[in-house]
């Protein structure tokens, strides 16, 4: 079995030890290194063979954003979760600007951390259920969203996903049937290459078609 290389970059060293304690005692995952600050973290990576990066947005000095950015700029390949608070929403649009794949709130269950693992270094993308409730219900769509490989309508559809209306309620609120969003959505995901709600989420804040 692959064995997950793990690195952990916050500032609280309590938070830091909880959550390698949970990790330690979990088969075919490893804490390969802590970093304190985006500075640390920068400074290690040269050297650093890791698979998924936690980091932190709220730091001393360099934050979790230009972490991230400068991080990946040098190794493309790491997938970064970002370890978020519930009231951290104006954070989540830069992160996922600067690369981060998942989001997961700092008093998440292990099965929870798992998943989130699990999940983005099998290339997809993750967003804790409880903070994808709360943050589905405050976005909105934008007028000038850049994106145009999605037609007028898959973006509204994308984006009453995005507000976590089931198909059956986007057909309702859109006057249309649920064969049409049905077919609207599958196009939407084979157009953007996501898997799943919390991929499109990403996808919709990355492009710039959602606001939260």
């Amino acid at each position: 079995m692959k064995e997950c290389r793990i690195v952990l970059v916050d500032d609280h060293s309590l938070f830091r030890n909880g959550l390698r304690g949970l990790l330690d005692r979990c088969e075919g995952y490893r804490v390969v290194a802590e970093a304190a600050s985006g500075e640390e973290f920068l400074a290690l990576l040269p050297e650093l063979e890791a698979d998924v990066v936690f980091m932190d947005f709220s730091m001393p000095g360099i934050d979790g954003a230009r972490t991230t950015e400068r991080a990946l700029a040098q190794r493309p390949e790491l997938k970064i979760i970002t370890l978020s608070m519930f009231g951290d929403e104006s954070y989540y649009q830069r992160m996922v600007q600067a690369g981060a794949r998942g989001f997961l709130l700092k008093d998440s269950d292990i099965a929870d951390v798992l998943q989130a693992i699990d999940t983005v270094e099998a290339g997809g993308s993750y967003f804790s259920p409880q903070l994808l409730m709360s943050l589905t219900g405050r976005m909105h769509a934008r007028e000038d969203a850049p994106d145009e490989q999605l037609s007028e309508r898959e973006r509204e559809i994308l984006v009453a996903v995005c507000r976590g209306l089931s198909n059956q309620e986007i057909a309702d609120e859109l006057f249309i049937s649920k064969r049409t969003v049905d077919k609207h959505r599958a196009n939407i995901l084979e157009k953007t290459g996501c898997k799943n709600t919390a991929s499109l989420v990403v996808y919709a804040i990355r492009y710039g078609i959602v606001d939260i």
